[in-house]
């Protein structure tokens, strides 16, 4: 199907590039909208791009997105690759395993996913060991990876919540991320439980920011809000929104 592997007939992308510009355009207004009604500045939107071909990547930066979320590397290294020429700032959000943090590195300008000490180590290194590879090539020195640091906001959960550090570990992972050559702290990033009020886990969010600013104050931004809650996020306080289904539709099918 031309909307799984990027190829297709002209009439095919115009109808594609017509639908996501329609989708975007009613993204931006709720964000506007949001914000307005919250009296707070808009966020920045991460268009979340997982499972969607490179043709909608590059789509997408013709309407103007600039920040794009990637939630496995295998995948966000290959469309970084192909549409390196767009310039564009890959976001990568999804559970990260320390052997993928080399790959991670030479493409992602933040990580949302920073969960464990063990983590930031492989980070750290990460980012030494891409500066020597761009320095023997003559290349350009990659700027310091920015961290947010993901916490569970339900750590309570049977199920196990929906991924990050408890929210007692803020103070320890903060620091762990300042003291690290190559890395920026950037602030904090969740996933509103399941079934919780959205406005109420992020609340919990802000208070584990303090929490953060107080080791880092310049690790101001919160990475919450996804296409369901981004009202609720950002009259919270979000910088940063990851927003998918609703500017993408629904998922391709593989296969």
């Amino acid at each position: 199907m031309a909307h799984v592997n990027g190829r297709g007939s002209s009439r095919e992308h115009d109808e594609r590039a017509h639908d996501l510009e329609a989708r975007l355009t009613s993204v931006r207004a709720r964000i506007s909208a949001a914000a307005a009604a919250a009296e707070r500045p808009e966020p920045e939107l991460i268009v979340v791009t997982k499972y969607f071909p490179a043709s909608d990547v590059r789509i997408l930066a013709g309407l103007g997105v600039r920040a794009v979320g990637e939630n496995r590397d295998q995948e966000a290294a290959a469309k970084a690759a192909e549409l390196e020429d767009l310039g564009l700032d890959w976001h990568f959000i999804g559970q990260l395993q320390t052997n993928k943090a080399r790959s991670v590195v030479r493409y992602a300008r933040s990580v949302h996913s920073v969960d464990r000490a063990p983590l930031v180590v492989s980070l750290g290194k990460a980012v030494a060991a891409e500066q020597e590879r761009r320095a023997a090539a003559g290349l350009a020195a990659r700027a310091d990876l920015d961290c947010f640091l993901q916490f569970d906001l339900d750590p309570g959960a049977a199920s196990g919540g929906r991924g990050g550090a408890h929210p007692e570990e803020a103070a320890d992972l903060a620091g762990a991320v300042a003291g690290t050559a190559g890395l920026r702290l950037a602030g904090v990033m969740a996933v509103a439980p399941l079934g919780a009020d959205p406005a109420a886990a992020f609340g919990r969010l802000l208070r584990i920011a303090e929490t953060v600013r107080a080791v880092a104050p310049s690790a101001s931004a919160v990475s919450a809000g996804m296409s369901g809650d981004l009202e609720e996020a950002i009259a919270a306080g979000a910088t940063h929104l990851r927003i998918g289904s609703d500017v993408l539709g629904p998922r391709p099918a593989v296969g």
